[in-house]
């Protein structure tokens, strides 16, 4: 029951972190091209856009480690079958791992833009950051078990 329930936050969760990231590309795409200044509204949807997925990612963790058959039958035993049937892979191993490097250079982004004073080096950063951050996670989303 717990295991279906962080399940259910985790895969509604995955909308907001879709949402907040096209709408920071956008503002960051659209700040560059006309030479916008990086403003308040920037800094706090790019901080929704992190915070969104640092709390996606404890989440994912959570059901990783300790509710998940997939993850602790990995960690248990790494020549299971787990490890040989490559749609559980995709799960125990590549979602997870790909994921955190996505985190990581979000978080980067973020904390590129808190030093940067430059307004075109900050919207730069946050399309490159957070392009990246994003294309990784759309790549290891297990599609067929999202709806």
């Amino acid at each position: 029951m717990m295991y279906e329930i962080f399940q259910l936050i985790h895969k509604a969760l995955f909308f907001v972190v879709m949402i907040l990231g096209l709408a920071v590309l956008v503002r960051a795409a659209m700040g560059l091209s006309s030479k916008s200044e990086f403003n308040e509204s920037d800094r706090k949807l790019g901080l929704f856009f992190l915070i969104s997925n640092h709390t996606q990612l404890l989440i994912g963790l959570i059901l990783y480690l300790f509710l998940s058959p997939f993850g602790l039958k990995a960690f248990q035993d790494f020549g299971s079958e787990v490890m040989k049937i490559a749609e559980y892979r995709k799960i125990a191993v590549e979602h997870v791992s790909t994921n955190i490097i996505a985190i990581i250079l979000i978080t980067v982004g973020y904390s590129k833009n808190k030093r940067a004073i430059d307004s075109a080096v900050r919207h730069k950063n946050a399309l490159i950051f957070y392009g990246l951050g994003l294309v990784l996670l759309l790549s290891r989303i297990p599609w067929d078990k999202l709806f």
